[in-house]
């Protein structure tokens, strides 16, 4: 009697065609979504998640269109609209916090219908973050959500509304039931840019989602931008702009959490470094502890604040701070839920770089090892202990190492 081996190679051929499909990573298509926070309780990453998300995925929107149209939904200008590069020529108050956000260019726009009149502003900036900052920067707490484009907001006959890297400022003589429409029919028609430009702040997604009102984010990325508007009449920011730390690279995004105690404002800071961030953490928290003096008198949001419920902490290149009414243990542990996750995922919309393709092709490789091993000693096992339990149960030693091989011939 022989022993019969299965063939090595066939073995191996089998072992890889059952573990490649499982080793390989899966290639899935990215899509770049911009959004903007939601509504408290609502889950989304990193507000006006629905419309965000239409604003960014609508195709006929094309990146070489003008800024502004010279005609739509019914609204005609008597000239074409005007292009603008100074800031200054747009909003004169408040040109060195547009500059702050980065503006590039913009257009003037007065358009008629009968006896009713529109006028436009338009304002483009380097990128999708930019746009989302001024567009919180002009958006004052309390202004009621609206749906067009990626996020809007109105007050009385002023509609306010943000898509790709352009903020529109419009002012209607008159409003009317089809006021939104029609600036959907504008939103469609401006330009939306791709790649890294049409990415919203990153840091909006470490702004936690429970309980916050989605209408009273703002994103900063300098001074003027962090204290708000010239004609408002209480600054939005919470930290005196020079303790933040902007000539750092600090960016800032604040919003009101609405807890069963009473209003509370998080504002989280971003630092380039963990390093910077611990540093700034100290002055704050120094700042703070010491109250509100003469030497260093306090802002009018920490002046209405409860004094017990300010607090600092830190997550590695992220700062946050709470305040605000709330009691001192519910502001505690709204600070507790701010975590820095390090993530080195490509940019949504894009491929990855040859470092992650390289990255993924060696954990592909050594998962494919494993794998193979983990399913070999399976094999093994199975195969070597079926055949010792049949000799087994046969009466046979477990091994044939001392069976005599021999041939019978029957000459019966």
């Amino acid at each position: 009697m022989r022993n019969h081996w299965i063939s090595l190679p066939f073995l191996a051929a089998v072992l890889m065609a059952v573990a490649l499909p499982a080793a390989l990573p899966a290639q899935t298509m990215n899509k770049t979504v911009l959004v903007e926070p939601p509504k408290a309780g609502k889950k989304a990453a990193k507000p006006d998640s629905k419309a965000g998300a239409k604003a960014a995925a609508k195709p006929d929107a094309k990146p070489d269109a003008p800024l502004l149209p010279s005609s739509f939904a019914g609204w005609d200008t008597a000239a074409p609209p005007k292009p603008v590069n100074d800031a200054s020529q747009l909003d004169a108050a408040n040109s060195a916090a547009l500059k702050e956000y980065g503006f590039s260019d913009g257009m003037l726009g007065d358009y008629t219908r009968g006896s009713d009149t529109l006028q436009i502003k338009a304002m483009r900036f380097t990128d999708a973050s930019g746009a989302y900052g001024a567009y919180s920067f002009y958006r004052h707490s309390g202004w009621p959500k609206e749906e067009i484009g990626s996020g809007a907001t109105s007050d009385h006959n002023r509609v306010l509304f943000w898509v790709g890297n352009v903020v529109i400022d419009s002012t209607f003589s008159h409003m009317s039931a089809m006021s939104g429409s029609e600036l959907r029919d504008l939103a469609s028609t401006l330009p939306v840019p791709s790649g890294n430009k049409s990415v919203p702040p990153p840091i909006l997604g470490d702004l936690p989602r429970k309980e916050m009102d989605g209408q009273t984010t703002h994103y900063a990325l300098g001074p003027l931008g962090y204290v708000g508007p010239h004609d408002l009449k209480d600054p939005i920011a919470v930290l005196p702009p020079e303790l933040v730390g902007f000539d750092r690279g600090a960016e800032t995004a604040t919003a009101t959490y609405q807890l069963r105690s009473g209003p509370a404002v998080l504002t989280v800071i971003n630092y380039p470094t963990p390093q910077m961030a611990a540093t700034q953490e100290q002055a704050i928290a120094a700042y703070l502890k010491a109250g509100n003096t003469p030497q260093h008198p306090f802002t009018k949001a920490l002046q209405d604040s409860n004094p017990a419920a300010l607090e600092v902490r830190r997550s590695g290149p992220l700062v946050a701070v709470v305040s605000g009414d709330a009691i001192t243990e519910e502001a505690h542990k709204l600070l507790e839920t701010v975590h820095y996750e390090a993530d080195t995922s490509a940019i949504p919309g894009q491929s990855g770089n040859e470092v992650q393709k390289a990255a993924k092709m060696l954990l592909a490789i050594v998962s494919l090892v494993v794998v193979m091993f983990l399913a070999a000693v399976l094999l093994a096992l199975f195969l070597g202990g079926g055949r010792a339990a049949y000799r087994w149960m046969r009466g046979k030693p477990l091994s044939s190492v001392y069976d005599e091989e021999f041939t019978k011939l029957d000459l019966g």
